[in-house]
């Protein structure tokens, strides 16, 4: 049995490892959080003359430096000043150098959003005419390259190590206090501290160049990393390598003073350990909610307890999966995972189900802002991934809980009693069988050792005999000297037989005490086989182990969607970029200089037909000037009793406005000072009264900058 799940073990291991790195391949760079929601002149805009500035707005607050904005000539030649400026921490302008030629410009940016990712982008405008130009308008890749993959692959180690450091210090606490002796289970949460610290660090110098140059060589710029420092993304790194030299001494105490206590002791400990630990895993988990997406949007105060519940629930039961499988697969015989101690732990799991599906929801609701964003954005479409396996989780989780349950019963007080005493009863009959067998044979060799001693005594005695009769009839004189001699020759080969004996006796000592040894290691090598190998031909326990390991395996996919999830810009974010530019595409107007409509009219009347121009100047939000000139069919000029305008934007609920032009000449009118709230798409109606009881509204739609 155990010679053939171990290959099976890490068959499984290396799968589920590979549909997680196939997985965190086609992840890709790091989306950005931030979308482009405005821009002045707008995207593919003409502009009648240069515009002494040129500004961006985004979704959210992002930080610029003298390089985050850049306006290059047709020829590629920077125009503007270097130096953005910004208001409100969402919008951000740049100036330009005066007396710019026609031509076509091109604006690039590359900023860093509020929740830590880079965003970076291009758009041409022209001035005059569109012209050729030189430089490339593609959007860069921000985060891409071989830095960003760096990035990218600290991101996930350092999930995955926080998960399994803070759920497996927790599955000892809360599940398994004996755990804290195997050492299996050890490896397992110090691996993990090592993998946060080490992917921390890593993070740490990446961060410059990640959201930079994204150049391999400025990865150790010292400069770089003072720059890094002074962020809200470094604090947090920085933050979390103090709070991982805290965790270090929490684990020191769970695995060394701990450990060592006797139970009753052990229990006095736990509720320290529980709340320091707490405070160390909470203040982890904090670093990433307090510098990334949680941290800026809607409701961030409510959003950054959320997420730190969410990861902590994450952490649990992933972490906790973890440790319970390196224990079921990788502990020692003599120490197997008790019963109660995955009964334990499948309720801390299911509270840790609990705290995701609640914070979960509200993240969702948060994030995506409508249902279409489910299916016509990326992250709602990676949220649909991890919600269904979320539900393939929890049944698999669900089937735990019932091995658990027959591994329970298993290990009740009677059925443990009666396989006892079977194994007793088992173990006497064969100790019944093993002695009847050597009296047995010690009787045989009894027997033969009587009947040799029996033939010795008589041949001696012959012999004796013998000797004694040829001896005396040969001398008696020399009987004596015979005797003598006879003694001594005895002695001698006495002394010589006795320092025999004795060699002979101490190196059959020596080595029988060797033997003896190795015989005990092989009885207890022996012993730990045969106790694996019930161990894991115990039917309930062996499908609590595979049970367990599919759920590890949904989990370690699982945290890979969550980490893609957290680069991925968020449906809300996405859907109000696509608003924007369907509206920049539809709506080529330009944003700044005279807006000119010609509308033509017709009161029904004699002399009742012509048409009336609306010049508006420079058509922003802000004060603007109005001229309105009527022409006849032919173009002629005439005068009308009465003209009035009114200004209206539908989508906002806002107007009408009413405005109320000065006659100035024959068919001119003017109005200055015309105030224009907000930019957008507004309706201007003008009503034309050419006689007492003849007139007409006409109206067109102006784009407003």
């Amino acid at each position: 049995m155990t010679q053939t799940i171990a290959p099976r073990f890490r068959t499984l291991v290396l799968l589920l490892l590979a549909a997680a790195c196939a997985l965190l391949a086609g992840a890709g760079p790091a989306s950005a959080h931030a979308a482009l929601t405005g821009s002045d002149p707008q995207q593919g805009a003409v502009v009648d003359r240069a515009p002494a500035q040129v500004s961006l707005t985004f979704s959210e607050s992002v930080s610029v430096d003298d390089d985050s904005l850049r306006v290059l000539d047709p020829k590629g030649k920077r125009v503007d000043d270097g130096s953005p400026s910004g208001t409100g921490g969402t919008t951000y302008s740049v100036k330009l150098h005066t007396g710019l030629p026609d031509g076509t410009y091109t604006v690039t940016y590359q900023v860093v959003s509020a929740d830590s990712h880079p965003v970076a982008g291009a758009y041409t405008f022209s001035v005059g005419a569109p012209s050729d130009t030189s430089v490339s308008a593609t959007a860069q890749e921000a985060g891409g390259g071989f830095v960003g993959a760096l990035y990218g692959f600290g991101r996930y180690v350092s999930y995955a190590g926080f998960a399994v450091l803070v759920g497996g210090a927790a599955f000892v606490l809360a599940c398994w206090p004996r755990g804290s002796g195997v050492r299996v289970v050890q490896r397992v949460v110090v691996s993990g501290w090592l993998a946060l610290t080490a992917a921390t660090l890593m993070l740490l110098l990446l961060r410059g160049s990640y959201t930079g140059s994204g150049k391999a060589g400025d990865i150790l710029d010292l400069n770089l990393l003072g720059e890094v420092l002074q962020t809200k993304t470094g604090a947090a790194l920085v933050s979390r390598l103090l709070l991982l030299a805290a965790a270090a001494l929490f684990v020191a105490v769970l695995f060394g003073a701990y450990d060592k206590r006797e139970d009753e002791e052990k229990r006095d400990l736990t509720f320290g350990l529980a709340v320091g630990g707490a405070v160390v895993a909470s203040g982890l988990a904090a670093t990433w909610a307090m510098s990334e997406h949680a941290s800026v949007g809607l409701q961030a105060g409510l959003a950054m307890p959320a997420d730190i519940v969410h990861l902590l629930a994450v952490a649990t039961w992933f972490g906790g999966l973890t440790a319970l499988l390196a224990a079921l697969y990788r502990g020692p015989a003599d120490t197997p995972v008790p019963a109660v101690a995955v009964r334990r732990f499948s309720r801390v799991a299911f509270g840790s189900v609990v705290a995701l599906v609640v914070t979960g929801t509200y993240q969702s609701w948060r994030q995506l802002g409508s249902w279409t964003a489910f299916t016509e954005t990326r992250y709602g479409q990676l949220l649909l991934v991890k919600i269904g396996l979320v539900a393939v989780l929890v049944g698999i989780a669900y089937l735990s809980r019932r091995w658990t349950a027959q591994l329970a019963e298993a290990a009740s007080p009677g059925v443990v009693r009666q396989r006892e005493q079977g194994e007793k009863r088992e173990k006497g009959q064969k100790g019944e069988k093993a002695e009847k067998e050597r009296v047995g044979a010690s009787s045989g060799r009894g027997n033969e050792k009587a009947k040799g001693s029996e033939k010795s005594a008589a041949s001696g005695k012959a012999v004796t005999s013998g000797k004694a009769t040829a001896s005396g009839k040969a001398t008696g004189g020399s009987k004596g000297s015979g005797g003598a001699k006879g003694a001594g020759t005895g002695a001698k080969a006495g002394a010589k037989g006795a320092g025999g004996g004795k060699g002979s006796g101490s190196s059959n000592g020596s080595g029988g005490s060797q033997r003896a040894a190795q015989l005990a290691r092989q009885r207890a090598a022996v012993d730990a086989a045969r106790q694996k190998r019930q161990r894991d031909a115990d039917p309930n326990r062996f499908g609590l182990r595979r049970s367990v390991l599919a759920e590890a395996g949904v989990a370690v996919v699982l945290l890979a969607v969550t980490t893609v999830l957290t680069q991925t810009e968020p449906g809300r974010t996405e859907q109000e970029a696509k608003a924007t530019g369907a509206s920049s595409a539809t709506t080529p107007a330009p944003s700044t200089g005279a807006v000119t409509l010609d509308m033509p009219f017709d009161t029904g009347a004699q002399n009742g037909k012509g048409v009336v121009r609306v010049e508006l100047d420079p058509a922003r939000v802000g004060a603007n000037e109005m001229h309105l000139y009527v022409e006849r069919p032919d173009g002629t000029a005439f005068d009308l009793p009465e003209v009035k305008v009114a200004l209206t934007q539908e989508a906002k609920d806002i107007g009408p406005l009413p405005v109320a032009p000065d006659h100035i000449t024959t068919g001119h009118w003017s109005a200055s000072g015309v105030q224009i709230p907000i930019g957008g798409d507004w309706e201007v109606s003008v009503t034309v009264r050419t006689s007492d009881i003849d007139q007409v509204t006409v109206s067109k739609n102006a784009q407003i900058g």
